[in-house]
């Protein structure tokens, strides 16, 4: 991995040429909480899907995550400073505008990115976040969680299930506490309606995470949802419904 320096911080990426003709249409991937570029967008191949259809793909690993640099202020991992890394990382390589594709927490930066720095968002792609976007922040007793002595001190499921992949993920905990607090926020529904990009969403059918999707439509000017069937949030990361949908949605958006 490379690296760059966004504000003072270092952050690792990857740039990925296509593997088919160049569309000249370049892709962000911006993974989610706990996750890295790797865990979120190279094992479930979605890299290999979008390059072999001609895409440039860009990866990088969110501040605190991966192998970024670790911080351990909450104030530094506010929605906004995180997209403005992606801004900044779009810059780095001298993209002036790109299709952006944001999963969890991920799709929240991506979309505060849309909001704060509109002209650098071709599109926009939202994957495991739905409702809650606007109606809740992170999960509540998530940074708490990381910071539990053992993962067996940790009774709730959904937060359970976030330290085991933590831990798989071999994250820095008090890194993700950190992020926990800082990124624990909700994005001003009325905000969604000055988004101009053309808006995917998907979210699987058995998502606790995401919330429903099908009510953030209407507060966007053009957005379309796609039910993944059967897949929690997890899950659907790589499932084929969700990369068909978002090939059949770059292929088709103005």
């Amino acid at each position: 991995m490379e690296q760059f320096e966004s504000n003072g911080v270092q952050l690792a990426y990857v740039d990925f040429p296509p593997l088919a003709e160049d569309r000249g249409e370049p892709i962000v991937l911006v993974h989610g909480f706990a996750s890295t570029h790797a865990v979120n967008w190279l094992f479930p191949q979605w890299v290999k899907t979008l390059t072999e259809d001609g895409r440039r793909v860009l990866v990088l690993d969110n501040r605190g995550h991966g192998k970024s640099e670790k911080i351990y202020d909450p104030a530094a991992y506010d929605v906004a400073l995180m997209a403005a890394d992606v801004a900044r990382f779009l810059d780095h390589l001298g993209v002036e505008r790109a299709d952006v594709m944001g999963y969890s927490m991920g799709g929240r930066i991506a979309t505060r990115l849309a909001i704060d720095h509109p002209a650098r968002v071709r599109s926009l792609i939202l994957g495991g976040i739905g409702a809650n976007l606007v109606t809740s922040a992170l999960p509540r007793g998530l940074s708490e969680a990381m910071e539990a002595e053992r993962i067996e001190d940790i009774d709730d499921p959904l937060l359970k299930m976030f330290r085991g992949f933590a831990e798989a993920s071999r994250s820095d905990l008090a890194a993700l506490a950190a992020c926990a607090r800082g990124a624990n926020q909700i994005i001003d529904r009325a905000a969604l309606a000055h988004i101009t990009a053309p808006v995917l969403i998907c979210v699987g059918t058995r998502d606790e995470v995401a919330g429903d999707p099908h009510p953030l439509q209407p507060l966007f000017r053009d957005a379309h949802i796609v039910d993944i069937p059967g897949r929690d949030h997890n899950r659907a990361v790589g499932d084929r419904v969700y990369k068909q949908a978002v090939l059949d949605f770059l292929a088709h958006r103005e």
